[in-house]
């Protein structure tokens, strides 16, 4: 029921995410999936493991949503010019590095 109502709520925020100014968007939205990408290999441990492993890992996917959702929205606040950057900076920027 819990990755069902977090799905939900990323799913929600992307939709939201369209609302932004001149910039590109999509850059938000590829930073909040790969943000999702890597809490959902921290939920599929998580199944793994009980007790406090399980809950640890749990925590830190939940911050890891967190986390890409506000990047996304930061991404999105800055109205990025996508077309001026290079696909090294893109993914940089995507990826946190």
């Amino acid at each position: 029921m819990r990755k069902i109502l977090l799905a939900a709520a990323a799913l929600g925020a992307l939709s939201l995410a369209g609302c932004g100014g001149k910039g590109d968007d999509k850059l938000g939205d590829q930073a909040a999936e790969a943000a999702e990408n890597k809490a959902e290999i921290l939920d599929e441990i998580a199944d793994n493991q009980s007790g406090a492993a399980e809950d640890a890992t749990e925590a830190q996917a939940d911050a890891t949503r967190a986390a890409g959702g506000a990047k996304e929205e930061a991404i999105d606040d800055a109205d990025v010019n996508a077309d001026a950057m290079s696909n090294a900076q893109k993914d940089g920027l995507i990826n946190g590095q």
